[in-house]
């Protein structure tokens, strides 16, 4: 099994993307040039909360717990929250920055335009997994390396796909809000109250988070059904006995939950749409960790009203941070909060070790884990193509 993933992993770089030329980095170095580096920093504040946990390194104020590691070195460590519009933080340190450093919790979003400005960048890295954030194309035709610390969070977010699951099948918000507001209605929960077991569960993607979601549902005794460019490993489907479906509009009228666990791509952008939910079974809880920008929003919003969609939960958006109005925080049946299930302290531990050994790296010029490649050489890896 090992030494399959490991095959698949080096495979990812040996097709281009059909919209990606083969570029070679001419103009920046895939290792750090000599000299004090400017590396920039952009996480989420912690305001209040910054000093309650020693742990809590996936804040601005703690800033991965590398400042003083950088500093001791030499190197130059801008840390800010303030990413977005043409006078904030970021903007006055992109342009000689050599290393950015962001998350997919409070995206920093890296566009072409900041691209061709930032002259002296030479990595990205995202503290996490998923790097839709940074214009991958334009990245990799300017000679960037992108990288993420792949593996980092994945138990986190499957947990956390887990929990949602369950908090939308047994209806456990509306008894907890009565709970809060002093009430006692036992049938005002009860009547869309159902157990997983027995249920179909289908993960659209069965990567790392997706298989770790399969192991983690076959003890409650559901049918478990997948649907990804590549079977999952023999051992793996026998272990959970999840049945691996070919074509994806086949598989989701199969489905009472639908839990998606793929990238956000070209391809993936507005999958599922007001057609494909209305070709999912009545009544489907849908949760999704993924991407926000997967689905189409009205859409959503839509079949939660009618009762199509029966609750649908996540933690991402589009745009993140998500506006007061977006429809998806006042629909029924909805378990979303902010984009939160991949940066636990766990978690934050994870891909702060990851990013201070990706960095340690680059200054040696050495090459990274392959599998934390997004952007190397021109080549996108191959679920960004």
């Amino acid at each position: 099994m090992a030494m399959r993933r490991a095959a698949q992993q080096a495979a990812r770089f040996a097709m281009l993307g059909p919209h990606v030329p083969h570029i070679a980095p001419a103009a920046r170095s895939l290792h750090a040039s000599a000299g004090s580096k400017k590396i920039v920093g952009v996480f989420y504040k912690g305001g209040e909360y910054a000093d309650r946990n020693p742990n809590f390194v996936g804040c601005a104020e703690h800033a991965l717990g590398i400042r003083g590691w950088l500093e001791s070195q030499g190197h130059q460590y801008i840390v800010t929250d303030d990413k977005d519009g043409p006078n904030c933080e970021l903007e006055k340190h992109i342009a000689d920055a050599h290393v950015l450093i962001t998350t997919p919790f409070h995206p920093a979003y890296v566009t072409a335009d900041r691209i061709a400005r930032a002259k002296n960048l030479e990595l990205l890295l995202t503290a996490g997994i998923g790097s839709d954030h940074v214009d991958l194309p334009a990245a990799a035709a300017a000679g960037l390396t992108v990288a993420e610390v792949t593996g980092s969070n994945t138990v986190s977010v499957a947990e956390d796909q887990l929990m949602r699951v369950l908090v939308l099948m047994r209806n456990f918000l509306p008894g907890h809000h009565q709970a809060i507001r002093g009430e006692w209605d036992v049938a005002g929960v009860a009547h869309r109250a159902y157990d997983l077991e027995g249920k179909t569960v289908g993960t659209v993607g069965a990567g790392r988070i997706g298989r770790l979601l399969l192991q983690r549902l076959r003890p409650f005794n559901c049918r478990l059904l997948y649907h990804d460019r590549l079977r999952i490993d023999p051992e793996l489907e026998a272990e959970t006995g999840a049945q691996f479906e070919a074509e994806l509009d086949a598989m989701l009228p199969k489905c009472d939950v639908v839990v998606l666990n793929m990238p956000l791509t070209e391809k993936t952008r507005g999958m599922f749409d007001k057609e494909r939910i209305a070709r999912m079974k009545k009544g489907v809880i849908i949760v999704n960790n993924a991407r926000g920008a997967i689905m189409d929003t009205r859409a959503v919003a839509d079949a939660c009203a009618t009762g199509h969609i029966a609750g649908y939960g996540g933690d991402v958006w589009h745009p993140q941070p998500a506006p007061k109005d977006h429809p998806w925080r006042y629909m029924p049946n909805n378990a979303m909060t902010p984009h939160i299930s991949g940066t636990t302290i766990d978690g934050q531990l994870r891909y702060a070790a990851g990013v201070k050994d990706m960095l340690e790296r680059y200054f040696k010029g050495q090459d990274f884990p392959v599998q934390n490649y997004i952007v190397k050489e021109g080549k996108l890896a191959g679920q960004y193509q």
